[in-house]
């Protein structure tokens, strides 16, 4: 399947209560979950930096991809931003293919 990063920002003040954000994450998790079954999630980061979450996922599809991109904006993200991703072995297989 075809793997994803999700980077989101999120408003200053949904970080201030950490019960909050725990229940919001659960929520969204849940949301997504219940709209991209097939969604399976392989990595949640917190950054420092200009997003606030990192999340490494596959998806079988982009369309799927935006699906959770979408959620996460409804669900009030300030931006969600779906980027695919290469692991590092495919993509020197493929440079290989390019340039022997």
């Amino acid at each position: 399947m075809p793997h994803f990063v999700l980077m989101t920002r999120r408003a200053p003040e949904s970080l201030s209560d950490a019960r909050g954000r725990r229940a919001m994450g659960k929520e969204w998790l849940n949301k997504v979950k219940a709209a991209c079954p097939d969604v399976k999630w392989l990595a949640h980061y917190a950054l420092l930096g200009p997003y606030d979450f990192m999340d490494i996922y596959e998806a079988p599809d982009v369309e799927t991809a935006h699906r959770v991109s979408i959620i996460s904006r409804a669900e009030g993200a300030l931006s969600a931003e779906s980027w695919q991703a290469l692991p590092y072995e495919s993509f020197l297989k493929q440079l290989e293919k390019i340039v022997p």
